[in-house]
């Protein structure tokens, strides 16, 4: 017989009425305050809305597929091999005036995965927290990087005939908005000028902490929609300001001139030539057939293919002699845009090194994809930063690593 405080759970006939506190799932307010009620399970909304959490997210960067409706981006064919000549990591890195050990650096910033390669041969690989090679990471915003070289694809298949022509040309749904004059160049540049600021108080939610609740946590719009009727903040090319919605549009961009999902684009013509080992994925910000790839920050995929993404990159678009995206595209994408007055390190969707030719995807929470073509050094570091650190700290210190391995040589 079932007990309650120690004593037997009365029968029906013999029971006595009772006070109990009240159960069931509770949707976080805020969440419930901002746009229409949502079909997804309270439960997960409120895992949605706690999955970048501190204590939580070096898990739930891995697990995106059982908090999201998601999309496959299937490979196919052979797997590029990745030669293997591991060492241990012999070299100190500067942080805050003092030199590091580079073992220490994988727990001081939150590390679940870290690859080092150089000269195309994997020198260092490790996987933390139960990760392993089959474990398949967020990567939040590197995937505007993913979505940047998407778009060279598409300029080199003639699909966008001249980036300096107005978005709008091919998203005439833009016209109404903020959009309508302002270039795909513009838009890859982040300097689209349209009234989108990269801003998550959700104490006080503006337009891109309410698009994440609506689209993202709820399900109840999409995310890309917000760009029909957006305003207008500077004019177009002249402002330097990240936003997500600028990539969202790259994103539908694709999906006009390929006429096929984004998902199965990139698989056709760069996943599968990419030689991925592993099937990647988008989470999607709605149900299968309403929904769309979260193409401004949702892209999926395993430490070992996002190092394959890397290598592409250092080879100028080729990988074993494959050639994925024109050179060209790659040079530009990888160098600062912006003219003598606003020089920002930030090409097409990809973040520069100042003073150096690296560069990187970059990711929120610590997800980096870092290239640096004058040592041919590629590092793959995925994380779970917490929010509640400085996060400019935990960057200069991750890229003071990046520095002192890229020029690191193994052989001494």
């Amino acid at each position: 017989m079932p007990i309650i405080n120690s004593k037997p759970l009365l029968g029906a006939a013999a029971a006595v009425a009772i006070s109990l506190p009240s159960y069931g799932v509770e949707l976080n307010p805020l969440v419930a305050s901002i746009g229409p009620e949502s079909s997804v399970p309270v439960a997960i909304q409120n895992a949605r809305w706690h999955m970048n959490d501190k204590g939580i997210n070096t898990l739930t960067f891995r697990s995106m597929d059982t908090l999201f409706t998601t999309r496959k981006v299937g490979r196919s064919g052979a797997v590029t091999p990745l030669l293997k000549d591991e060492q241990p990591l012999n070299f100190k890195y500067e942080f805050n005036g003092q030199q590091m050990d580079p073992e220490d650096f994988l727990d001081r910033t939150y590390t679940n995965a870290l690859l080092i390669m150089k000269d195309d041969k994997i020198v260092y690989e490790n996987y933390l927290n139960h990760s392993n090679p089959q474990t398949t990471f967020m990567g939040w915003s590197m995937t505007k990087s993913v979505v940047s070289i998407l778009v060279g694809i598409a300029v080199d298949k003639g699909l966008i005939k001249d980036i300096d022509e107005d978005v709008t040309k091919y998203l005439p749904e833009l016209k109404k908005g903020g959009y309508k004059g302002v270039t795909i160049r513009q838009v890859l540049e982040m300097r689209s000028g349209v009234d989108y600021e990269e801003s998550y108080d959700f104490a006080k939610p503006g337009i891109a902490a309410k698009n994440h609740i609506e689209a993202l946590i709820k399900n109840v719009v999409r995310f890309v929609d917000v760009a029909k009727d957006i305003k207008r903040a500077h004019k177009p090319g002249e402002v330097f300001a990240y936003k997500t919605i600028d990539t969202a549009v790259l994103g539908l961009l694709l999906e006009r001139v390929s006429g096929q999902k984004l998902a199965h684009f990139m698989a056709e013509n760069l996943w599968e030539p990419l030689g991925a080992e592993h099937d990647g994925f988008f989470i999607m910000d709605g149900e299968p057939g309403v929904g769309r790839e979260f193409s401004g920050a949702g892209f999926n995929a395993t430490l070992r293919d996002f190092a394959r993404f890397g290598k592409m990159m250092l080879h100028g678009g080729e990988i074993e002699g494959r050639r994925i995206v024109s050179e060209k595209w790659v040079k530009a994408a990888s160098k600062p845009a912006g003219d003598e007055h606003e020089v920002v390190d930030y090409g097409y969707q990809f973040w520069t090194v100042s003073h150096t030719p690296a560069y990187s995807a970059i990711g929120l929470q610590g997800q980096f994809v870092f290239v640096d073509p004058s040592t041919n050094t590629v590092i793959v570091k995925l994380s779970y930063f917490p929010l509640d650190v400085d996060e400019e700290i935990l960057m200069g210190e991750t890229f003071g690593f990046f520095m002192a391995a890229s020029h690191w040589n193994p052989a001494k």
